[in-house]
């Protein structure tokens, strides 16, 4: 296990700033704002002040001001934050970002679990974290992973885990098949049931699932080319930093939730840090593997750990008999008050609150 410091060379920024001095953009038409995608007069003001305004160097030394570590798994290199609580009996979490975005902004929460001993990782493949070499992106294989961080190489005996987005999958599979040391699974995404656990179906499921398909409707798109034809999506944007910002700044606009602006939860330089990043660690192709890879996952088994579970936005009505296909214990139930998709950047105190709560169920 070594420390790590982030501390990109001078040319790559400059490189950076180059390329966006070059920035090429569709014409104004009337189908140029959110509707049709990403709106063009905010990108373009966004591609403006991150040239010109935006400071990556601050980001840096905020960031190293972190216990930042990176440790061989499987033969590649895992980045990760730890921040040990005071308390040396406190209990251990690990926080699982998503797709598209990173561990920066799991940090918000981190930082409200003073109580907790918090493990932060970049998922393989994405940022600073290579991607696995000895087999697919799947939710056990990363799961595996992390379980070796955790144990082997932290010294955590037991821990919770928590997951949003395509980190839930790992979440849930270190659930599933370690309740020797997983303690305690808590999540923002509930387990959505497999397949084979879809039968007689309750009126009250029927109409979940029909109002999250509606939901879903025309906004798939970015998955199904994700998932087919990851490396065509990969060439462009890793070369474009305007096309980069784009397709991820849409995701942050659509998925806000309750926010009647984008920025009420994101201001430019938090969008920028995480595109950055993205874009330094040459990271997005690889972000693609567990869309890609994914089909190559077996059903889950069973999770018989405690489960606790608050539903974020754009889930609301799941109901809890839905979750328990899955989850035999289910101790903790609540919808989030507001917010969207990114319930631990949007939401870290009530996320924390609600964890804490959970925890109190565990005895």
């Amino acid at each position: 296990m070594e420390k790590f410091t982030l501390s990109v060379p001078i040319a790559e920024i400059e490189d950076l700033r180059a390329r966006l001095a070059q920035t090429r953009l569709p014409r104004v038409t009337a189908m140029s704002g959110w509707q049709a995608g990403v709106d063009l007069e905010y990108l373009a003001e966004l591609v403006t002040y991150w040239r010109e305004g935006y400071d990556w160097r601050a980001t840096e030394r905020r960031l190293n001001n972190l216990p930042q570590y990176t440790v061989e798994l499987q033969g590649g290199l895992l980045h990760f934050v730890q921040l040990r609580s005071a308390n040396p009996d406190a209990q251990a979490v690990i926080l699982l970002h998503g797709w598209p975005y990173s561990y920066l902004e799991l940090l918000p929460l981190a930082q409200e679990l003073k109580d907790f001993h918090v493990v932060v990782p970049s998922l393989p493949g994405y940022g600073f974290s290579e991607p696995p070499r000895a087999a697919e992106w799947s939710d056990s294989v990363v799961g595996a992973m992390l379980l070796e961080l955790m144990t082997q190489h932290l010294g955590y005996s037991r821990f919770l885990t928590y997951g949003e987005d395509v980190g839930t999958g790992p979440s849930e599979w270190l659930a599933a098949e370690h309740p020797e040391t997983v303690s305690g699974l808590f999540t923002t995404h509930a387990p959505l049931p497999s397949t084979a656990r879809l039968t007689d179906l309750s009126a009250e499921e029927q109409q979940f699932r029909s109002e999250l398909a509606a939901r879903w409707e025309g906004e798939k798109g970015y998955s199904e080319e994700q998932s087919t034809k990851p490396t065509t999506l990969a060439i462009g944007l890793n070369d474009s930093p305007a096309g980069l910002l784009a397709w991820i700044v849409e995701k942050f606009h659509g998925w806000r939730g309750t926010a009647v602006d984008l920025q009420d939860d994101w201001s430019r330089d938090e969008i920028l840090d995480c595109v950055s990043l993205y874009w330094f660690s040459q990271s997005i192709g690889t972000s693609f593997l567990p869309y890609f890879d994914q089909h190559r996952s077996a059903e889950i088994p069973l999770i018989t750990v405690p489960v606790g579970a608050l539903i974020q936005y754009g889930e609301r009505g799941f109901p809890k008999s839905y979750a328990a296909r899955t989850c035999t214990d289910i101790r903790f139930w609540r919808a989030l008050s507001n917010g969207g998709h990114f319930a631990a950047k949007q939401r870290p105190a009530e996320v924390a609150a609600g964890l804490r709560e959970f925890v109190g169920t565990l005895g």
